[in-house]
């Protein structure tokens, strides 16, 4: 189909799929699911643009939304788009700060928000702000404090209903361009203040092309689940792509109950980042070692014959003979639909997985057991998808072919360089950071290292990351760390050793891994710090890290840690909104413990 401008699109695949299903959403887990078909949709975007409209919202202008997934933001997102106006996404985890720095850079005066600790942020903004006026809410359970500059959403439609300014948003249709901003999306950062990627609709639009010439299996058949943030460029980008293709979304609300979620949904797609698939895997694996030897001798051959049917046949192009279909379906029978079955994917047709490094060792278990897993590279400032995984000829230990269109060059210290219609224009508001993040001609620098492979890229290290020891030894933690994430009583390591003379960690165990393992080794504890702190535990920790570094230089390896009981998170600072680690953040908390560990 024509790339219709997002102020257009709706209207079309209304007139298109009519009353089809498509948007899902509930507000409990012990909620039937309540549906929208595009008319319904189309009908509220329309009453929620002339709402727009009423508040006073002009072309270009921009608002905020600060709420965790909900059908409400797809609505308002769309509503904006037919009125010309810009939308600024901000996590729902962010804080005050984060919430202030935002509204006054971007010079919001109106700003969604979805539950009462949203709401209680948004007015602590709206007492010192000089911008924001008006919080409209989500959520009607939520305690109004300041009912003048507040209004709930459904007091927002009605603005809508009684509009009379149909044709004077339509006019606003008319006029728009793909040059017009669409999002301003803030990159949470692992230092300073977030940067304001500009995106405007040409990105999106050819985001849009680009994805249906590769992504060939996406039909209006499909059921996508909305799992990760829509702040994040990831989600917002697919669930556009979503729309596009008229694939029926589901919203996950709360990220804590997408177990049941995929359960009850049983989705064909679905955007996740590694740490999903790693938690996965570890579960998977754990149930394993608890099978007799018999059922695991069984698991075994069914791995390897998964892993010859799927990747050494399949991935390359060529027919399996007949015994290894038939062996195939036999494991399949036997071991792996029952795994996909428990997780809720056993009707996938694609699950993109992007936003950090996977390792190579959960996707050749994933695809070897039918699981599709699609590998992918890219950046809010690329508008997602940069390379990913071809149907055919993927490569392990790579992200991917370079998506058409995109243009790709390695620049100085192996940085990742690239160019294409959806790359963004700059950062807003902030012309230094604009142009140190473009070549004098042009390419825009990815701070990502990495090796071209014909039209393949492989990821080396975040080269703002890498760090160099006291001996002279460059480090990439990352690869580190991905290495010792898939442990099951890992959850959590953070890799030090920059200007040092050997690495270490701070690592946070999984608490109900250790707990299960004392219990089995009748290892007394009274309390969690007891615990971590047991000779027993740290060998055992020791003695996982030292098989999970096996084949790596020596001084790569780490050679102490310290073991915390809380893990890193948003709220401590330690993590951004993408939960990406903030190494400074860490390294200050944690200098007590650090400094211990090089004393000796």
């Amino acid at each position: 189909m024509e790339e219709l401008h997002f102020s257009q699109i709706i209207k079309a695949q209304a007139k298109k799929y009519g009353n089809k299903t498509m948007l899902c959403s509930r507000n409990n887990l012990s909620d039937d699911w309540t549906a929208l078909s595009w008319i319904d949709f189309d009908m509220q975007v329309s009453i929620a643009a002339k709402a727009l409209f009423d508040l006073g919202v002009v072309e270009h202008e921009c608002v905020g939304q600060f709420s965790q997934n909900k059908a409400e933001n797809l609505i308002v997102d769309f509503a904006l788009y037919t009125n010309r106006a810009v939308m600024v996404p901000m996590y729902a985890t962010s804080s005050t700060p984060q919430v202030e720095f935002i509204v006054n850079d971007s010079e919001i005066k109106i700003i969604f928000v979805g539950d009462q600790r949203q709401y209680d942020v948004a007015i602590e903004v709206l007492k010192t702000s000089k911008v924001l006026k008006k919080i409209i809410v989500f959520d009607k359970e939520v305690a109004l404090v300041d009912k003048e500059n507040s209004m709930y959403y459904d007091d927002f439609l009605l603005i809508g209903k009684r509009s009379t300014r149909h044709f004077d948003v339509e006019n606003r249709q008319d006029e728009a361009t793909e040059d017009d901003l669409a999002c301003i999306l803030y990159t949470s950062g692992t230092t300073g203040n977030p940067k304001g990627v500009m995106m405007p609709h040409s990105c999106f639009l050819e985001a849009m092309r680009i994805h249906k010439i590769r992504l060939t299996t996406v039909t209006d058949n499909d059921v996508s689940i909305a799992f990760l943030p829509l702040s994040h460029v990831f989600e917002r980008t697919w669930c556009y792509f979503c729309i596009y293709m008229g694939v029926q979304i589901y919203i996950n609300l709360r990220p804590t109950e997408i177990q049941q979620t995929i359960k009850d949904v049983r989705p064909t797609l679905m955007c996740a980042v590694p740490r999903f698939w790693e938690k996965v895997y570890a579960g998977v694996l754990d149930n394993i070692s608890k099978m007799s030897p018999f059922k695991q001798g069984i698991v075994t051959w069914a791995l390897a014959v998964g892993k010859q049917y799927n990747l050494d046949y399949l991935r390359t192009g060529k027919q399996p003979g007949l015994f290894l279909k038939l062996e195939y379906k036999i494991a399949d029978k036997l071991i792996f639909s029952k795994v996909k079955n428990t997780i809720g994917i056993e009707n996938a047709n694609m699950l993109p997985t992007a936003g950090a490094k996977l390792s190579d060792e959960i996707t050749v278990f994933m695809r070897s057991i039918g699981v599709p897993i699609v590998y992918g590279y890219g950046l809010t400032e690329s508008t997602a998808t940069v390379t990913c995984f071809d149907y055919v000829g993927y490569e392990i230990g790579t992200v991917g072919s370079i998506m058409p269109d995109v243009y790709v060059k390695i620049g100085e210290e192996n940085e990742i360089l690239l160019k294409g219609k959806t790359i963004f224009p700059g950062y807003y508001h902030n012309q230094q950071a604009t142009a140190a993040a473009f070549t004098a001609d042009g390419w825009f620098k990815t701070g990502d290292a990495g090796i071209l492979k014909g039209d393949k890229i492989i990821l080396t290290e975040r080269i703002k990351d890498l760090f160099k020891t006291s001996n002279g030894k460059y480090i990439a933690p990352q690869e580190i760390e991905t290495r010792l994430s898939v442990d099951k009583y890992i959850e959590q390591v953070a890799v030090i050793g920059d200007e040092r003379n050997f690495v270490t960690a701070i690592i946070a165990p999984s608490i109900p891994a250790i707990e299960e393992y004392a219990t089995k080794k009748k290892i007394e504890f009274s309390s969690i710090d007891e615990l971590i702190n047991h000779p027993a535990i740290y060998s055992l920790i020791e003695g996982r890290i030292k098989d999970l570094q096996a084949g790596m230089l020596n001084y790569e390896q780490i050679k102490k840690f310290t073991l915390i009981k809380k893990s890193f998170s948003i709220e401590t600072g330690e993590l951004t909104n993408t939960l990406k680690m903030r190494r400074s953040v860490i390294m200050q908390k944690y200098k007590t413990q650090i400094d211990q560990m090089y004393k000796a």
